[in-house]
């Protein structure tokens, strides 16, 4: 399981949260919401590959489309005096105008900043690919990343995975760093992970990173309360064993 299934996804509902957030009302506006929204994300990670974009999620009603935006450098996407918001925004309105659906919501771009980007995989990926496109050596660049990772002290854990032609080799290979650990058999652990891509002359360099952030009991001390006192409330009286 654990070499197979994504980690974000096997922790749907129980310590993360959907990415897209909306009800359709039947099945063509569901094939729409769907449609628009890979146009959209697709569109944002071409567009913001270089502004270390962490996540972008998406809500809907009726009228109005928020797109939440998270990345570490908010002042490059918002530009001087909000100009580069406003020119994305009719971007995204230009190209949902092109998928001609049967719906033209509102559109609401929202840009949130991240505080600690160390904690986040995409963030952590891109700065990988970066610096292999900048032609430093792969290993100079995995082992800096990790101290950088776990400098902070949120971070329990770090992997990561180059594949391709490192050091312009002739053949493909992997190479792995790991410091910390990273329990990807538990689904409360708190792992986010991330794929990138470095696109060098010789061909394109597979990045792979998982953040190990601790574990989350949201629940755990609700949930013992309740057990201890559910006995204390239904635990019947014990005779006192003497008789008058």
């Amino acid at each position: 399981m654990t070499h197979i299934a994504h980690p974000y996804v096997q922790r749907l509902g129980i310590i993360r949260d959907w990415r897209s957030r909306w009800f359709p009302s039947n099945p063509k506006s569901y094939r729409e919401y769907l449609r628009a929204d890979s146009t959209v994300r697709r569109f944002l990670t071409k567009k913001l590959r270089t502004m270390y974009v962490a996540s972008v999620e998406i809500e809907r009603d009726q009228k109005v489309m928020r797109i939440i935006v998270r990345t570490s450098r908010p002042g490059l996407i918002i530009g001087r005096s909000g100009e580069g918001a406003v020119a994305l925004k009719k971007e995204i309105d230009m190209l949902l105008r092109k998928q001609k659906l049967s719906e033209k919501p509102e559109i609401k771009l929202d840009i949130e900043e991240v505080r600690s980007p160390e904690t986040s995989a995409a963030i952590v990926g891109m700065m990988l690919a970066e610096g292999l496109e900048k032609r430093m050596t792969f290993r100079r660049v995995m082992k800096q990343t990790i101290e950088k990772v776990m400098a902070n002290r949120d971070v329990l854990g770090v992997r990561i995975v180059l594949s391709g032609r490192l050091g312009g080799a002739d053949m493909g290979r992997t190479e792995e760093l790991k410091k910390g650990r990273i329990p990807l058999q538990t689904l409360r652990a708190d792992i986010d992970f991330a794929r990138e891509k470095a696109y060098l002359p010789y061909g394109v360099i597979g990045v792979k990173v998982w953040i190990y952030k601790g574990d989350i009991f949201a629940d755990r001390t609700a949930n013992t309360e309740k057990k201890e006192e559910a006995p204390r409330a239904s635990a019947p009286r014990r005779p006192s064993g003497r008789s008058n």
